[in-house]
């Protein structure tokens, strides 16, 4: 296959894809409606989800079911894809299947949303430390932490921490040093991509914040989060399993045939085949008239 047929099959698929989620995302509405908190609505939320599409060409091309489970559940955890890093939608290469499939990962910004909504925390705040810091901290009977960063030229990043007041007057700190956060993004699958690469601090104020999690009082939402960030960095992660526990689609797909093996609802089950059987048909046809047109 030469580059120039290459490039049209991923523009052909990158066309059917994103007609394909256009159509399931109209389709779920009600269904992402249900979970939004009362800040989100489902326009909205289609709005960012068609965004980060049109801007990630490799989110174009991944399996449109597993992009609209990753939106989901961005849904039912209230947070927005975007610049503002509450959560990323991650393209990943799955070797097994063959395509791309799209994964949900909750962001720095998005732990502090989900805890300070959570109703039992006053404050909480992940700070770094550079070398030219001083900073001093201490476990045991008389917790201790002092930071008072350099006014100048901080150095490297060696060290980054997370505090959290609670509303019963109890405090909560922890404390990663750079080896520590190395360590943790060694085991990601996304070590080399992502954010671990465009967003590295946050990423490493967002693995002590998860860590402080563990010692505080956690709504649902936060556990979850914690879960599905767990289980994204290890590379486990089943976005589409992940979402059929909590909604009424059931995005297990036949491996290969590429369609929708089971759904709780007979009638979306029908209408979500359709939609993306004829899709898959358009891409086809696309692919087959503009090679046709290249060998002219």
């Amino acid at each position: 296959m030469n580059m120039q047929t290459k490039t049209t099959d991923k523009r052909s698929l990158r066309i059917a894809n994103q007609k394909t989620v256009v159509g399931l995302i109209e389709q779920m509405k009600s269904e992402i409606a249900r979970c939004l908190p009362k800040h989100l609505t489902p326009d909205r939320m289609a709005r960012i989800a068609m965004t980060e599409l049109r801007k990630n060409p490799k989110l174009q091309e991944c399996e449109p079911l597993s992009f609209i489970a990753s939106i989901m559940q961005a849904a039912q955890l209230g947070l927005e894809p975007g610049i503002l890093g509450s959560c990323y939608l991650i393209p990943f290469w799955n070797s097994k299947l063959g395509k791309f499939e799209c994964t949900f990962m909750p962001g720095y910004r998005g732990f502090l949303d989900l805890a300070r909504r959570s109703g039992q925390i006053i404050s909480l705040v992940a700070r770094s430390v550079f070398s030219n810091d001083e900073f001093h901290y201490q476990f045991g009977l008389k917790e201790d932490i002092t930071h008072k960063p350099c006014v100048g030229e901080r150095g490297e990043l060696v060290a980054v921490y997370a505090v959290a007041i609670l509303r019963d007057g109890g405090h909560q700190f922890d404390v990663m040093s750079k080896a520590e956060i190395d360590a943790v993004r060694e085991t990601s699958k996304s070590k080399d991509a992502g954010p671990w690469v465009t967003h590295y601090e946050e990423m490493a104020k967002k693995t002590v914040l998860r860590r402080l999690f563990k010692w505080l009082p956690c709504s649902v939402e936060m556990q979850k989060a914690v879960s599905l960030d767990e289980l994204h960095e290890a590379g486990i992660q089943n976005i589409k399993a992940a979402a059929s526990e909590d909604f009424d689609i059931d995005f297990l797909v036949d491996e290969e045939t590429s369609e929708i093996d089971e759904v709780s609802s007979t009638d979306v089950k029908e209408d979500l085949k359709a939609l993306i059987n004829k899709n898959k048909s358009e891409s086809k046809h696309i692919q087959e008239k503009e090679i046709d047109n290249y060998k002219e």
